[in-house]
């Protein structure tokens, strides 16, 4: 076991408790609605990243462009750090340490819970969106916090995995997104090569 291995239950088990009780006695429609989006919820992520690039490169704005390419980088270094966080501190499951019934199938012995994966990942995209494209953040913020709390509520999590998280995904995606900005060159030296396409749009 780690030496840094933390008591989950301890933080904030009854809270977990609680919520995964109330899910299990919600409508099943509404269970089905946050169960789907805690699989499949990153992937939209994915497609605003693409509509941040896609809406930067007409802007004639070398930094945005920069910013906006470099957003899947940002994301994967907060995965990055996120997993090497759970190696470290090697968090058992709530749903194995307290056998409660869940939504989302219990992951197996060495699957480690803390911090959420998922809610890195989400905080990571919506912060370096928030950055590149208001617009597009303002859909990718609640998308991130709703991740966030559907992780807990299929039974993936506790609250505090999602909160370190959303933490860890924001504290790596602001300053790598706004330094990223610094890039503006090498997007201008790219706008006179065979490159053009992916930083302008004619």
């Amino acid at each position: 076991m780690s030496p840094l291995a933390l008591d989950g239950p301890s933080v904030d088990g009854n809270l977990y408790t609680w919520l995964t009780g109330i899910a299990d006695r919600a409508p099943g429609w509404l269970d089905g609605l946050l169960s789907g989006w805690s699989t499949y919820g990153l992937a939209l992520f994915g497609v605003l990243m693409l509509a941040a690039w896609w809406r930067a490169r007409p802007a004639a704005d070398p930094a945005r462009t920069a910013m906006a390419l470099a957003a899947p980088l940002v994301v994967s270094a907060a995965f990055l750090l996120d997993t090497g966080i759970k190696s470290l501190f090697r968090e058992q499951r709530p749903c194995q340490a307290l056998h409660t019934v869940t939504l989302e199938v219990c992951p197996p012995l060495g699957d480690w819970s803390f911090p959420s994966n998922h809610a890195a990942i989400a905080a990571a995209a919506a912060t370096a969106l928030w950055i590149v494209d208001r617009r597009l953040g303002t859909i990718a913020l609640p998308a991130a916090l709703l991740m966030a709390f559907s992780r807990v509520w299929v039974g993936a999590h506790y609250p505090h995995d999602v909160l370190l998280g959303l933490i860890v995904g924001t504290a790596v995606a602001w300053p790598l997104t706004r330094t990223a900005r610094h890039a503006a060159p090498v997007v201008r030296r790219l706008d006179g090569t065979a490159l053009r396409p992916l930083v302008a749009s004619r």
